[in-house]
């Protein structure tokens, strides 16, 4: 029965964010993109695994946060935390989605990078939960896993405003979103792991007002893009290889790219 209760807890929060975030979708995704996603996400937390193995030959990656003074747990957390598992869910969902034909609409893109998101929250909160117990699973429903949610729906907002700059033949415009689609949620990834491995006062109040800012935000983005329901009107709709009507990157008839 406990190992029942722990496994309800671990999944519960993945399912009940997933499906708020898939509902806001007015026209639903293909089941199996959704469900290559979220598998996609658990992945992710293999590379991850990969390099941060590599990276722990330094130092400043293998140390305990304990043991780490203010500057070094900034280089640990934000590039041996954040980065690696920002940039690792990121791969997926681009390589996953960013070409396939249902991408469509900006939201999604948001509904895209959430699902990998949430993918690698499960397989995380599963070890963290049967390992630590039942205060812990309440505690991540609280905060990691709404936490690795808002991280993929800011990727997403970034990744689909440079799906937008493809639309409008904007590629510097592109490369920026793409570049932003990383920073953001590395950003706040690192924030948040930051103000909680400092262990100090000042921090842990920041961070419970970083925490709710965040969400509010999140919130109101899904709302704002869901609302809107835009579709990308790509400049050159028609394939120039054999004239097929294209609404994405690549013709459905004989698959050469839409430049």
């Amino acid at each position: 029965m406990n190992e029942l209760v722990l496994f309800v807890i671990s999944v519960l929060p993945v399912f009940l964010i997933g499906m708020y975030i898939y509902k806001k979708d007015k026209e639903k995704e293909p089941t199996k993109l959704l469900v290559k996603l979220f598998l996609g996400g658990f992945l992710s937390c293999i590379l991850v695994l990969i390099i941060s193995l590599i990276l722990n030959v330094f130092p400043i990656f293998s140390a305990d946060e304990k043991n780490l003074n203010l500057i070094e747990l900034f280089i640990h957390v934000f590039i041996g935390i954040a980065l690696v598992e920002e940039f690792c869910k990121w791969i997926i969902a681009y390589r996953i989605s960013y070409n396939d034909n249902a991408f469509d609409e900006y939201y999604d893109a948001i509904l895209y990078c959430v699902f990998v998101a949430l993918g690698f929250a499960c397989f995380e909160n599963i070890l963290y939960v049967y390992s630590s117990g039942i205060s812990t699973g309440i505690l991540r429903a609280i905060f990691a896993v709404p936490g690795h949610a808002c991280d993929g729906l800011f990727m997403g907002y970034y990744l689909g405003m440079s799906k937008i700059a493809i639309t409008n033949n904007k590629k510097d415009l592109k490369n920026k979103y793409l570049f932003l689609s990383i920073l953001v949620p590395t950003l706040l990834h690192g924030i948040y792991d930051y103000c909680l491995f400092s262990e100090n006062i000042i921090f842990i109040v920041l961070f419970f007002i970083f925490i709710i800012v965040v969400y509010i935000k999140s919130i109101k983005k899904v709302r704002k893009v869901s609302s809107t329901n835009m579709k990308f009107k790509y400049k050159n709709n028609y394939c120039t290889n054999c004239g097929y009507v294209v609404n994405s990157n690549y013709c459905p008839r004989c698959g050469r790219k839409n430049e």
